[in-house]
């Protein structure tokens, strides 16, 4: 069959074109090469999933072919031909996975990526067979690869740590691992199973390496997702008290902010109380100590709560209000990457003068407490919206983010509109704004992750973190 008459008898919708689909599938490796054509034509007025369809349950045959297209220069020039192969080589009707085995050892890295995607995402038994043929990969000199294949072991689970540690202690001259799959076993035990699923030897030298870094780390801003505390105190035991948090162990900024990142946004991750075990408590920051999370019991009273976000103004208005008594000041800020919430507390002593969350204030609940602080003069509140009038961006492409900016810009300086608070701007103001440390930042003491009521029995997280 040639390639307009394969067009021809797959233009259509999915189920004008269900009779010519079983009868391509049935004449199998004679189609495969043309089908793959349509596949990857971007021109051509065929729905793609139509051809990934027939390659799908074509099935092994395919293999090959598709492989041999990742490195094809037109899936080199387009991401969307290198999309749409991904997909169809990752989904073919195959009797046995182990089909893809051979490619861990393909010379182009992408292949080698997409195999161990497919291995990992098998039954629930099926990665613990791949996970021998895998190991090399954790050193591959490709940083995507090594990657998945991190992912793959920690998709096994516990039942790779022995195989892991022995690499990690294997030192037979013989067959000794190379540097980087030594390195990558470590990042893997790590993330099937935190600091508990390294031995003594690893935990030592991790610690060793965060000293040595911790002497020369320059301060850098974080990623700002979630919510934090600040207290105007150098006392790191009694904040670790206040919070009810033991077992310090000291880490870097770096690794501090990386843990409470990776727990925030840990929808992937199945164990309970993920997000409740530890807490980043960082070291004094232009006098400020700054506290990622909350106590196990704030925590669970937020999340087990059928209203969470009206119980975590509750929770954090009383944490500040005993954190000022105890301190003689305390705030809690709220940054979202996702959305635009924003939120923050403000205590003097033992009382709140000010709670602010954007997204309570544009639905018109009354939480607010007390009046703008000063700290956000010169600013529009967020639910105030942005100031801009309807016709601001007429005669602009929005597409076209420069020249969006540029018009955003022009109109806010020619009609003097503020800028919009957030979180940030009040922290900046009145302690510390964690996403803008630099070497500007005094530094003084050590950061610490801290475990909570729930850690104490659960332990720290699953999950490599940086040092």
């Amino acid at each position: 069959m040639d390639k307009a008459a394969l067009i021809d008898s797959l233009s259509g919708s999915w189920e004008d074109t269900r009779a010519a689909r079983d009868s391509l599938v049935a004449r199998g490796t004679a189609v495969v090469a043309v089908v793959l054509d349509v596949l990857c034509d971007e021109g051509a007025p065929v729905e793609w999933t139509v051809s990934a369809d027939v390659l799908c349950r074509i099935g092994e045959p395919a293999l090959l072919p598709l492989v041999e297209a990742v490195g094809s220069t037109r899936a080199a020039e387009s991401s969307e031909v290198a999309r749409r192969i991904a997909w169809t080589t990752a989904r073919l009707e195959v009797a046995d996975p182990g089909v893809y085995v051979p490619l861990l050892k393909h010379p182009h890295a992408r292949v080698r990526a997409l195999a161990l995607s497919v291995l990992r995402h098998q039954d629930e038994a099926a990665p613990g067979r791949f996970a021998d043929p895998a190991v090399p990969l954790l050193g591959d000199p490709d940083p995507e690869v090594r990657r998945r294949a991190v992912l793959l072991f920690e998709t096994v689970g516990a039942e790779a740590v022995p195989r892991l540690r022995r690499i990690r202690r294997q030192s037979a001259p013989a067959s000794p691992p190379a540097p980087g799959v030594r390195a990558g076993a470590l990042e893997a035990l790590a993330a099937v199973g935190g600091p508990a699923a390294l031995d003594h030897r690893d935990r030592a030298a991790w610690r060793r390496l965060t000293r040595i870094k911790r002497q020369t780390e320059i301060p850098e801003g974080m990623h700002l997702c979630g919510s934090w505390y600040a207290v105007p105190s150098a006392d790191q035991d009694a904040v670790l008290e206040v919070f009810d948090l033991v077992a310090p162990e000291p880490v870097t900024l770096r690794t501090g902010a990386a843990a409470w990142n990776q727990d925030r946004h840990a929808w992937h991750r199945t164990r309970t109380h993920y997000k409740c075990a530890r807490v980043f408590v960082s070291p004094v920051l232009d006098g400020w100590t700054l506290v990622f999370g909350d106590s196990s019991e704030s925590t669970h009273r937020v999340l087990d709560a059928d209203n969470p976000e009206r119980v975590l103004g509750s929770v954090v208005r009383g944490r500040c209000a005993e954190l000022g008594r105890r301190f003689g000041a305390a705030q809690w800020y709220g940054m979202s990457c996702g959305d635009e919430w924003t939120a923050w507390c403000v205590a003097e002593g033992g009382e709140v003068v000010r709670y602010y969350d954007a997204f309570e204030a544009a639905e018109g609940e009354n939480t607010e407490v007390g009046p703008p602080h000063p700290a956000e003069a010169g600013h529009l509140l967020p639910h105030q919206g942005d100031g801009l009038p309807d016709d601001a961006f007429d005669g602009v492409d929005l597409r076209d983010f420069d020249a969006f900016t540029a018009r955003h810009r022009q109109v806010k300086e020619e009609l003097g509109i503020p800028d919009t608070c957030y979180a940030t701007v009040v922290a900046s103001r009145l302690s510390v704004n964690p996403g803008a440390l630099g070497p500007h930042t005094h530094v003084t003491g050590t950061g610490v992750l801290a475990l909570t009521t729930c850690g104490r029995e659960h332990g720290h997280p699953a999950g490599a973190l940086p040092c």
